[in-house]
C-alpha cells in the first residue's frame, strides 16, 4: 500500500511507520479550526475539568479533594496566572501505541505526556494534515500537581530535579 502510494505520489514527503520502531516528531504547541465555527485553543485548564463536572457520573464526575483544591486555587508552585494547565495540542504526527511518548520543548525538558489524537487527525496514519491533525498531551505541570498537591506525594517531587523554562530573549 505504501510503495504504490510512494509512486503515484512522488512530490509527497512520506512518514515512518512507528510499530516497534524508535520514532522522533517535533511540531509546535498550536491550535486549529476543525470546521466553520468552531476553533480550538492549544490549551486546557482544571476550569474547564471544573466545567464539565457531573456529581455520580461515571465519565465526570470528581473527588471532593480536587474541588477543594481548585476552589482554592491551591496549585503550589504548578498553577500560572491563577489556572491550573492541564492538557495541550500540538502538530506532531503519533500514531496509535505512542500514549505516555514524552513531549520535550527545545531545551529537552519534559513538558507533557502523549495520550491521544483529536477526532479529526485519526486518519493521520494515512494522510496527515497539518491543518487538522493534532496530538493531545498531559501537561507536566498537572502531573505533578496531582502527584504532591492532591495525592500528597511531595516527597517523590522533592526526589526529582526539576528545571523550568528558559525565558527567550528579546
Amino acid at each position: 500500500y505504501m510503495k504504490a502510494q510512494m509512486e503515484v505520489m512522488k512530490e509527497k514527503t512520506f512518514y515512518p511507520d512507528a510499530n516497534r520502531t524508535m520514532r522522533v516528531t517535533f511540531g509546535q504547541v498550536k491550535g486549529y479550526i476543525p470546521r466553520d465555527g468552531a476553533r480550538y485553543e492549544f490549551s486546557t485548564d482544571l476550569d474547564g475539568v471544573m466545567e464539565k463536572y457531573v456529581p455520580g457520573d461515571y465519565e465526570f464526575d470528581l473527588p471532593a479533594k480536587l474541588i477543594e483544591l481548585h476552589s482554592k486555587k491551591d496549585y503550589g508552585r504548578y498553577g500560572k496566572n491563577g489556572r491550573m494547565p492541564v492538557n495541550f495540542i500540538a502538530t506532531n504526527h503519533t500514531t496509535g501505541g505512542n500514549s505516555g511518548s514524552p513531549a520535550l520543548d527545545a531545551y529537552g525538558n519534559l513538558i507533557g505526556l502523549n495520550f491521544d489524537r483529536v477526532w479529526e487527525g485519526t486518519m493521520s496514519d494515512i494522510n496527515y494534515d497539518p491543518s487538522i491533525c493534532r496530538n493531545i498531551m498531559v501537561d507536566i505541570r498537572y502531573v505533578l500537581f496531582i502527584v504532591d498537591k492532591f495525592a500528597g506525594a511531595k516527597h517523590l517531587v522533592d526526589e526529582m530535579n526539576l528545571v523550568y523554562p528558559k525565558s527567550k530573549k528579546k
